[in-house]
């Protein structure tokens, strides 16, 4: 018998060890913070042996396969002492594809992956496809292998997810863009985190098909330099093509192998450019899909958005507040400041991941009247806009973030979260994070 190691015990640590469990290997998880309650429960029903806080060595090196869940480092002592064993550490999404036939579109990119997963996954259930959703959200795609029965699978992909990528080959593939980020992770270098979104199509044949940004310096970058064998389709808020989505008139419009798909832009229910972008991605793949072109214009008019990503929360004195707690990145609070119409109270800070803020400064002097900055550190963040906005405040928790805006705010303003930084200096993730802002806002 085949023993599994699966080192974390969260969501796509429990679903591989379901997996495993259920494949006939030997399972035993190990985590070196707590497994949370419920994901302890779900071990004990299904008999699977587990540790937490703690890794003890003899129980893990002696594994025949390791799954190691994304959130840990490739530098975790544990994992290199496996890897100097020649033990394979290989992610969820590697150990899963070998027990499922169903097809999958594998989505990834710096900003947009989970607009556009959402948006996809909603175009391909309403056309009627029995359709499963995982990855980085929803439940695990290895969970969901073991106990549910999907004809295909829409998977939002992190950079983590495909480092450990050796087999996997979806038959859509999707790269929405690439901006730094978690350059951390990549020894501060930008074209080992250009290269790890790629892994995404390094083992795609001339069948599949690769999605792409045809705007993105980044991916245009790696094209000169690289091939893949998959049929491309960009797209483009700015170029025209014969194969591949563009938008020109306010029409977006697909070309994909002869079959032409057109919706006014204004008619998506989704807004800002970036959306475009996501719209187009993810009415390819519909169009792949052969979903119904009337379908596919239902769905995009009546899609919902993704919680905290330019989430309109509420108007108060006729100032709209906004939550973007979901850019953890510069790039991501670009698309932000860039889809303000009006004069911005902007909150901003947190957990700097190497962030370079010239790329913004343009759109800060033009829409920003005002910067409260949400960290433990800012200095990064006055040293760059200090000179640039008349007024600019420091607060350590999000009550005063969001009382000192309805200050700054005039009617007619808006008061923006987009923090372009990580959250874990004073919250435990960026949806606690704007879930604050949001009963800071309801509170006013």
């Amino acid at each position: 018998m085949q023993r599994l190691v699966v080192l974390g015990g969260g969501e796509s640590g429990v679903g591989t060890a379901i997996l495993g469990k259920k494949q006939g290997y030997d399972v035993f998880v190990s985590d070196f913070g707590r497994i949370k309650d419920n994901y302890r429960e779900v071990l004990k029903l299904y008999e699977i042996k587990w540790e937490d806080e703690t890794h003890t060595e003899e129980l893990i090196l002696n594994a025949d396969v390791v799954m190691k869940s994304p959130g840990i480092p490739e530098k975790a002592p544990i994992v290199k002492k496996l890897v100097a064993k020649g033990i394979p550490v290989i992610s969820e999404i590697e150990f899963t594809v070998q027990f499922t036939n169903a097809k999958t579109i594998g989505i990834t990119g710096s900003n947009g992956k989970t607009t556009t997963t959402m948006l996809t996954y909603h175009l391909l259930k309403e056309g009627g496809l029995n359709v499963g959703l995982g990855g980085n959200i929803g439940k695990s795609f290895a969970w969901q292998v073991a106990e549910e029965n999907y004809d295909c699978y829409v998977l939002e992909l992190s950079s983590f997810q495909l480092d450990g990528n050796i087999h996997y080959r979806p038959d859509i593939a999707i790269i929405t863009n690439i901006s730094p980020d978690h350059l951390d992770r990549y020894e501060y270098n930008y074209d080992n985190y250009i290269a790890s979104k790629f892994r995404i199509t390094m083992n795609q044949t001339e069948n599949d098909y690769l999605i792409f940004d045809a705007d993105d310096e980044a991916i245009e970058g790696w094209f000169k330099k690289n091939k893949t064998k998959a049929q491309l389709i960009p797209f483009s808020l700015n170029k025209t093509f014969e194969n591949g989505a563009f938008i020109k008139n306010d029409i977006m419009d697909i070309i994909i192998n002869n079959e032409e798909f057109e919706m006014k832009t204004g008619d998506i229910s989704l807004e800002g450019k970036h959306n475009m972008k996501n719209a187009m991605a993810a009415t390819s793949v519909a169009q792949l899909m052969k979903i119904r072109k009337e379908t596919i214009r239902q769905s995009l008019s009546n899609f919902q958005g993704v919680e905290h990503r330019l989430e309109k929360v509420l108007k108060i004195q006729n100032v709209q507040y906004i939550n973007d707690s979901k850019a953890t990145n510069v790039n991501a609070t670009f698309f932000a400041l860039d889809s303000m119409t009006v004069p911005t109270v902007w909150i901003v800070g947190g957990v700097d991941k190497g962030n370079d803020y010239s790329e913004i400064m343009s759109l800060v002097r033009e829409k920003v009247k005002a910067i409260i900055c949400l960290g433990v550190d800012n200095k990064k963040i006055i040293d760059a806009f200090g000179n640039v906005v008349d007024m600019m405040v420091e607060v350590d928790n999000m009550r005063d973030a969001v009382v000192t805006a309805k200050h700054l705010a005039e009617k007619g303003d808006a008061v923006l979260l987009s923090p372009a930084c990580a959250s874990f200096d004073l919250f435990q993730n960026y949806e606690d994070r704007g879930n604050q802002f949001k009963a800071a806002v309801k509170n006013l």
